[in-house]
């Protein structure tokens, strides 16, 4: 294993096993499915030995995590709200443009265009979190935590050199802003599930798809690519949902220790990211001096696009003038008032009703 990636492995284990013990009580079984595939970063290098082997052994086995990814529980990413509200699990973890179609507003935490780094990411994640669990309780569910994706960017099986080649072509987003953006470059926006994005690029379904610089390189995207345009459509941000009534039944104890699990968990997922979005380009166009988490492609290298100053001009007006008014039409007046007050002082872009 590559040094950087085993040095956060060791150090997230560090502070799960660190963390103060429970007293004895009766034992706690939980259920969670918290990623889009086993083979990602997040799932192997934080939720599996923080969740699944840090908690247990921190806590004497009172705390056990059942843990699986997406494709072992058989959940397609819009559906998480609705299994964690249901109850049929207690922690989920959900990109939160794929299921804002249940609420709005999370939509609103990573608007294409909004964000130039991942630092702003979070902190308008921080600010905005508040909001978003007014609105999640409503449906007996809350945020305890988030993390990030590397930077959501194109991923084509046709040649492009920039912003004006999508024109045309069919491509793969993962939520309404995304829609609402690619639709605004000319382009066709189809909703697919992630573990379906594969096949509908193999069999010319669509012609891009948009996801992580490295998430596409964990799950082999390069094998029906050729191209990666890294415009930053957006940073992939995801949430730790509960299920409220079962949050709210826990052990006081169990409660505050798994708040305190999470926030570790957190700043863990944050770290990584920090690197997977770089990491991801240079594995996927070849780097392998450069390439410490992913895997190198040596065959199959992608030609790498990069976004030039009027392509990221062009997404920032996007922004203004398409995405953000529409997120409000869909959301409502209060969203366009909580962006203003958490959002805009960080991303620098107003909602200006018209």
């Amino acid at each position: 294993m590559k040094q950087t990636l085993l040095a956060v492995a060791l150090s997230v284990v560090a502070v799960a096993v660190g963390a103060q013990a429970l007293p004895p009580g009766p034992k706690v079984t939980i259920s969670a499915v918290t990623q889009l595939a086993p083979t990602l970063p997040q799932y192997q290098k934080v939720d599996v030995p923080m969740l699944r082997d840090g908690v247990s052994k921190a806590t004497n086995g009172r705390i056990e995590f059942n843990l699986r990814a997406y494709p072992e529980a058989n959940v397609a990413g819009p559906e998480a709200i609705r299994l964690v509200r249901s109850g049929q699990v207690d922690i989920v973890g959900a990109p939160l443009p794929t299921v804002s179609g249940d609420v709005p507003l999370l939509d609103g935490f990573d608007l294409p265009g909004a964000h130039t780094s991942m630092e702003n990411v979070r902190r308008a994640a921080q600010a905005l979190a508040p909001a978003a669990n007014r609105e999640l309780e409503k449906l007996g569910v809350r945020m305890i935590a988030t993390s990030p994706f590397p930077a959501q960017v194109f991923f084509c099986k046709k040649p492009i050199a920039g912003i004006a080649d999508l024109k045309g072509l069919k491509v793969r987003v993962a939520g309404p802003a995304q829609s609402d953006f690619v639709n605004a470059l000319g382009a066709q926006p189809v909703g697919i599930a992630f573990g379906e994005v594969y096949g509908a690029l193999e069999r010319g379904v669509v012609d891009c798809a948009v996801t992580g610089t490295g998430t596409a390189n964990s799950s082999k995207w390069y094998e029906v690519t050729t191209h990666m345009y890294t415009l930053v459509a957006s940073w992939g941000i995801s949430g730790y949902l509960v299920n409220l009534a079962w949050w709210n039944r826990l052990d006081p104890q169990v409660r505050e220790y798994l708040e305190k699990t999470f926030r570790d968990v957190e700043e863990a997922q944050w770290k990584l990211g920090m690197e997977l979005t770089q990491d991801g380009i240079e594995c996927n166009v070849g780097n392998a001096e450069r390439c410490k988490i992913f895997t190198v492609l040596k065959d199959r290298r992608l030609v790498w696009v990069k976004a030039s100053d009027t392509d990221n001009a062009r997404a920032r007006q996007i922004l203004t003038d398409v995405v953000l008014p529409n997120w409000v039409k869909r959301c409502g007046a209060q969203c366009g008032e909580a962006y203003n007050a958490a959002v805009a002082p960080i991303s620098g872009v107003r909602y200006t009703p018209k």
